[in-house]
Formats: C-alpha cells, structure tokens, sequence
C-alpha cells in the first residue's frame, strides 16, 4: 500500500513561496506609493491563482496522478492561508514599524477622491474618514488581511480545483 501524500506539506511549502510574492508585491506598491493602483489588485489575484495551480497540480502528481475535489479545495484553502499569514504579518510590520504613516497617506488620497467625486457633503466625508480611521489597528488589519485571502482563496479553490482535479476510476484502490 502507497502512503498518500500530506496536503498540509505541499501547502505549507506553496503558500510560504505565495506569502514571500505577495510580500514582495506589496513592497513594491508601498515603495511606489501606488497603493490605490488597481493593477497590484490584479496582479495579487493572478499570483493567487498561480499558486493554487502549482499547489494542486504538484498534490496530483504526487498523488499518483489523482486528486479529489475536496482534496483540491482543501489544499487551496490552506496554502492561501499560509500565504495570507505571512503576507499580513509582513504589511502590519510594515505599516508599524518601517512606515506609520503609509495609512494615513491612503486615507488622504481617499478623502480626495471622495472630495472630487462630490456627491457627500463634508460632513459625510469626515464621518466616512473617522470610520476608516477605527478600521486601521494593527490587529485588525492583520485579522482582515487574514480572513480576506482566505475567503478568496477559497472561492478561487472552489474554480480551480473543479479544473485540476482527476478523480481515480476506481475509489477503493
């Protein structure tokens, strides 16, 4: 009888190498002060989903050549968490101690934005600043950035496992 290989392994080490990415690419966005820039939104997503490829189909070869639908969402669940954790762990360092103030730089370009836009009056718009302000603690943007690759992580998981997968013909070998 083969041993089946451990999901867990092959997500710690596929989502330490997505975590290390979007490390990166957030130093890239803080260091280009391009925080707001939608193209590292894009570029997060696409890396996710390489990583969730990569993962699955190393799972699979290892694996024989199989791997079950649960197998694949649960793999990609847990390299996106991996991934998130070290990527969340690394911005609230950042945004603490490297550069306090990149926050606050996000929440003047908001105010900008919401300024030019002028459908809220100035009222609403420090209403709206003051509850981002509550929403920018250590905890809880480490928390958020967590649970937010997570969840998406796992919606993506849900998509890509259906394409990786190959269920063996036999389920009782």
């Amino acid at each position: 009888m083969n041993e089946q290989p451990s999901t867990a392994r092959v997500a710690l080490k596929w989502g330490v190498i997505f975590g290390l990415v979007l490390m990166a690419i957030t130093l890239v966005m803080y260091l280009t002060d391009q925080t707001t820039n939608p193209l590292f939104s894009g570029l997060t997503l696409g890396a996710m989903v390489a990583f969730l490829v990569l993962s699955m189909r190393e799972f699979r070869s290892l694996n024989g050549g199989y791997m079950a639908y649960g197998e694949g969402l649960g793999l990609g669940a847990l390299t996106s968490a991996v991934g998130g954790i070290l990527s969340s762990a690394f911005t609230t360092f950042y945004n603490v101690v490297i550069d306090p103030t990149v926050q606050q730089r996000a929440l003047e370009k908001a105010r900008e934005k919401l300024e030019e836009q002028g459908s809220m009056s100035d009222e609403a718009i420090d209403q709206a600043m003051e509850m981002s302000e509550k929403f920018q603690s250590p905890g809880f943007t480490f928390i958020a950035g967590v649970f937010g690759t997570l969840i998406v992580g796992f919606l993506l998981s849900l998509i890509v496992a259906a394409f990786i997968r190959r269920n063996k013909a036999n389920p009782f070998d």
